[in-house]
């Protein structure tokens, strides 16, 4: 089991950025508006990437890119940056 101190083991800003994002999207299909069943896509930030299962993708990594993975019907299940 790994050892957690609190203050000195945290999340980098990084994964606080995809927590927050997660919150907010997690569940919600993508739209042109926000309401309790969708998000607005532009309110998405500037660099983001929207992926299905079966989209092909690069593997570079950006940490300032956020990847939203979307299920075959639109709702969102995974946030990741990079």
């Amino acid at each position: 089991m790994p050892l957690v101190v609190p203050g000195l083991t945290s999340s980098s800003s990084a994964n606080s950025k995809t927590d927050d994002w997660a919150n907010k999207l997690m569940g919600k299909k993508l739209g042109d508006e926000t309401n309790e069943i969708t998000f607005a896509k532009q309110d998405l930030p500037k660099e983001t990437r929207v992926l299905k299962g079966d989209s092909a993708f690069t593997m570079d990594h950006k940490p300032e890119r956020m990847n939203v993975h979307v299920d075959d019907d639109g709702t969102v299940h995974k946030v990741t940056h990079g």
